[in-house]
Order: C-alpha cells, then sequence, then structure tokens
C-alpha cells in the first residue's frame, strides 16, 4: 500500500523524472501533469494527499491553481515550488493557505521531508508519544510507591495530565489503555493518601498541609494585589487541570503565563462547599458559625451560594486588608456575560475585581440533566474540547482581550474539579440523606468501609454537622453512589457523566494560574 498519494504539476515535468521516481522507490504513488486546468480536474475526480505545485506554468498560474483546487478540496495539502522568492509571493502563498513552500531547484531530500511533514506527521509523532510515555511509565510507578506527599502528588498529577494530553497523539489503543490503568492506580494510591492526611490538614490543631480552598487567597491572591495596578482574580467554576490546559493557549495569545500551580479543593469537592470556603478563608465549619443565617446545608431550602461578596468582605476584615478596593462579579448567563464584556474597563479603577464565571452550570443548559453534556462531552478528550470552544467563543474571553494591552495581573483558579463516574456503589440510608452521587450525609448510613472516606464526625473533616448524628462519606476513585431502590435505572443514567463532590486527583488538584499583561 502506497505511503501517499502526490500529484505534481510542473509545466516542466520531464526534467523532474529522477525525483519522481526517488518517491516512488520511497512507497509514494505520483501522478504528474504539465498545467494547473488538468490540475483541478485531477483533484475533483481523486483522492490526493498533496499537491506538489509549481508557481510559474503556461495558463494559469500555480497561485490561481491554488485558488480553483481550494475550491474542489478545501483540505488537501499544497506545496508550492518556485525559482521565485520575493516576499510578497510567499506571503500571497502563506495567505492562500499552502502548507509548504519550497524554492528550486529542489532536492529529494527536501521533497521527501516535506511530505513526511505532511502525511507522516500524525503517524511518527504517535510512535515517538508511544515510546516516550513507555520509558516514562517505569518513573511515574516508582514516584506512585515512594509515599509522595502533597507536594510530590501535585507534580504527579500534572505529569499524568501531560501524558493523557500526549495520548491524545498516540493511536495505540494498548497505550491508551496502559495509561488508564496507571491513572486509575495514581487515584486508588491518592484515596489513600487523602484517608490519611486530610483530617491532619484541616484539624483544629492543623500546622502542615498543602493550600487548600480555604486558604487561597491569603497565599496565592492577595500577595499580588498592589496599589495601581488591578488584579482580576478569574474563577472559573469546576474546571480540571486538564481543561486549563485545553484553554491555556488561548490565554497564551492575549497574556504571559508566570506560573501554572495548583492547590487542592476542600471536601466535599463541591462549589457550595468548596466555593464558600474560598470566599470566606475559612472551613465550612467556621462559616456557619461566623454567618448562621448565611450558611445552608445541603438539605435546607434556599440558594447555597448567595453571599459569596460579604464572606470576601469578612476575609479581607480579618486580613487587615480593608483598604482594597474590590468588586465582585458573577456571571450565571449569556446576559450578565455581555454586561461584563461592556463594563470591563470600568473595572480597571479597583485594586481586585473577582469575576465568577458559571461555565459547566451554563454548559448543562440550565441543569437539563446532563443530557446534552452527555451527548457532547461523553469522555475526557470530548469535555477538554467542549471547553475550549466555550472558552474561545466566550463573553469572558472576549472582556479580556479588551484589556489585554492594559497593565494588569490575573490569578485564574476554580473551586473544584470533577471526574468521570463508571463505578457504582451501594449506600443505604435514611430519609434525610443527601442525593449527592460523589458524597452523602445523613444518619444510620450503611456502605461499604472500603469505598468512602467516612467522617463520623464531620468537625473532623472542618463540616459542619448538619443533623445530630450525621457523618459525611466521600466517594473514591471513579464511583457513584447509588440507593438500592431503583438502582439499575441510575447506574445506567448516571454511569459515565462527570460528577464532583469526592476524592479524586481530577476534582482535589486544581490549577491556579498567575498571568500578567504581555
Amino acid at each position: 500500500m502506497a505511503l501517499g498519494k502526490i500529484l505534481w504539476v510542473d509545466d516542466e515535468i520531464e526534467s523532474l523524472q529522477s525525483q519522481i521516481l526517488f518517491l516512488q522507490n520511497k512507497g509514494y504513488e505520483v501522478s504528474a501533469l504539465t498545467n494547473g486546468f488538468d490540475a483541478v480536474d485531477f483533484v475533483r475526480d481523486n483522492i490526493v494527499d498533496v499537491v506538489l505545485l509549481d508557481e510559474t506554468m503556461p495558463g494559469i498560474t500555480g497561485l490561481e491553481t491554488i485558488a480553483k483546487i481550494k475550491e474542489v478540496n478545501q483540505h488537501v495539502p499544497i506545496v508550492m515550488i518556485t525559482k521565485n522568492e520575493t516576499e510578497n509571493l510567499m506571503d500571497e502563498a502563506i495567505g492562500s493557505q499552502i502548507t509548504d513552500y519550497l524554492i528550486k531547484p529542489v532536492n529529494p531530500n527536501q521533497v521527501l521531508l516535506s511530505l513526511k511533514k505532511i502525511i507522516d506527521n500524525k503517524r511518527l509523532v504517535a510512535e515517538k508519544t508511544t515510546t516516550a510515555y513507555q520509558q516514562q511509565f517505569r518513573n511515574l510507578f516508582m514516584a506512585l510507591n515512594s509515599s509522595p506527599d502533597y507536594n510530590e502528588w501535585m507534580e504527579i498529577y500534572k505529569k499524568l495530565v501531560y501524558w493523557e494530553l500526549e495520548m491524545e497523539k498516540s493511536d495505540s489503543p494498548e497505550m491508551q489503555e496502559v495509561f488508564q490503568s496507571q491513572k486509575s492506580e495514581a487515584n486508588n494510591e491518592f484515596f489513600k493518601f487523602i484517608s490519611r492526611n486530610y483530617a491532619k490538614w484541616v484539624g483544629p490543631k492543623s500546622v502542615e498541609g498543602p493550600v487548600m480552598s480555604h486558604t487561597l487567597f491569603k497565599y496565592k491572591v492577595m500577595p499580588h494585589v498592589e496599589k495601581g495596578v488591578p488584579t482580576f482574580f478569574l474563577l472559573i467554576d469546576n474546571l480540571r487541570f486538564d481543561q486549563w490546559k485545553a484553554i491555556q493557549p488561548i490565554f497564551a495569545e492575549s497574556f504571559r503565563i508566570l506560573e501554572e500551580e495548583s492547590f487542592y479543593s476542600i471536601l466535599p469537592t463541591a462549589t457550595q462547599y468548596a466555593r464558600n470556603a474560598i470566599f470566606s478563608g475559612l472551613l465550612p465549619m467556621d462559616i456557619e458559625k461566623a454567618y448562621p443565617q448565611q450558611w445552608k446545608n445541603d438539605d435546607e431550602e434556599g440558594g447555597k451560594n448567595l453571599f459569596e461578596e460579604e464572606f470576601f468582605r469578612g476575609q479581607l476584615k480579618r486580613m487587615k486588608r480593608d483598604d482594597v478596593r474590590f468588586s465582585y462579579t458573577k456571571i450565571l448567563n449569556n446576559q450578565a456575560g455581555q454586561d461584563l464584556v461592556n463594563n470591563i474597563h470600568n473595572l480597571l479603577n479597583n485594586d481586585l475585581n473577582i469575576i465568577v464565571y458559571n461555565f459547566v452550570d451554563m454548559l448543562s443548559h440550565a441543569r437539563t440533566e446532563m443530557e446534552v453534556l452527555k451527548e457532547l462531552a461523553g469522555d475526557e478528550i470530548s469535555y477538554r474540547s467542549v471547553t475550549k470552544s466555550w472558552f474561545e467563543h466566550s463573553p469572558l474571553h472576549q472582556a479580556l482581550k479588551k484589556i489585554a494591552d492594559k497593565k494588569i495581573n490575573i490569578v485564574l483558579a476554580t473551586d473544584h474539579g470533577s471526574v468521570r463516574v463508571k463505578t457504582p456503589a451501594k449506600v443505604i440510608g435514611d430519609k434525610q440523606t443527601t442525593t449527592n452521587l460523589r458524597y452523602k450525609h445523613g444518619r444510620n448510613l450503611n456502605y461499604e468501609q472500603k469505598e468512602v472516606l467516612a467522617f463520623r464526625d464531620p468537625k473532623e473533616a472542618g463540616l459542619p454537622v448538619p443533623t445530630v448524628n450525621s457523618s459525611f462519606i466521600f466517594a473514591k476513585e471513579d464511583l457513584f453512589l447509588c440507593y438500592p431502590n431503583n438502582y439499575n435505572y441510575y447506574v445506567n443514567y448516571y454511569r459515565n457523566t462527570f460528577q464532583h463532590g469526592g476524592v479524586s486527583l481530577e476534582e482535589m488538584i486544581v490549577p491556579v494560574i498567575k498571568m500578567t499583561n504581555k
């Protein structure tokens, strides 16, 4: 089977016979023509992988031929070959969306390299990716088994995300499988690590621990807030580290990325807990004490995230930073996004601008039970792709582009990530038990101990006690918690959806990124 089908168009094709033979010997199928008209007809009637095209030919020129070929087949790669080195011809050719540009006389290896780049690129990259991961596999395996601390876990997760993104280039199902099992093993070890250490990090006597939701502003945001240079704190709801990597190139077009770090979301990795902790600078247990009217438990009526601005005012006060002039904007729908685009310049007068963007809530379309998401984002690759597409066309991106030329600081973060759930786990509880799929609290909960991290006393996890004798449980890895009644229906309905609230690398280790103008 030929490596690729090449069409070579040149009015002096006779003089290129040795080159054509060279390519045929390398395994390419080459068809030769002497003018643009015939080339357009040939592309219309035949499969062509690459067109090699002379610029100066009688009849119609190379540039005119390109335009006509693109009308017939917009995606066929074209390599322009010309004696003419003038810059404006190069500009015109590149503007006509050629794939490569070669100057005559060309030697056979130049042409071969160009074809390899175009046709074999995917295969070569896939092979190299697979080999490189095989070499890294052992290092990752050793890192997992050397009792990593919380900093090393952040590094391990970063590496896993890197390889997950690299694996998209590999078409080897075997390697994908090896990677998935390594990621699953990592999540299993991470669950044990969190089970051993979480209470120490958030307990009343905690001295050691990573930056977490309730200390994010203290360590990662407020040190950057200075008079005279506005800081924008962007919180994109439910953004995993791999989703950040998907939108990073779009940010990099307008801003300089200074630090790419991560922090730990508190448990439950759910908006109501993690986001309130970020803005109040307190653990949920302490928020309830300080703001008994505003704090709502899962089973209580009323909005759970209505007081973030008030909580943040309190945090500034405790930090003795009341002098900071700040704005708080929450975007729950497209209209609010458009208002931000129109108002963004006015925010430059503040020291700090907080923008909370409820991306996933909008994506799941006012919670149409995730059906839209199931279609659009059935796996990690498509989830990243949807995120990228959303951000590229979002009002948030438009607004930021409007101030990209101003001297500003940006800190981008999220409240928690999400995990694709695959494995059901049975939980039995009384009527008061909450309905969340990745965590539950209630009295008399019945569950398999090895499947969850349980806190019989919620205070140990820095959490309020919703009712007397309530305990909290958090699902591990890719589990989702189901009741026995209607069990099969729920299992089929929720399997392979993205959920949050539990213990996994994807939910707990989340991005915090520092950027500035270029």
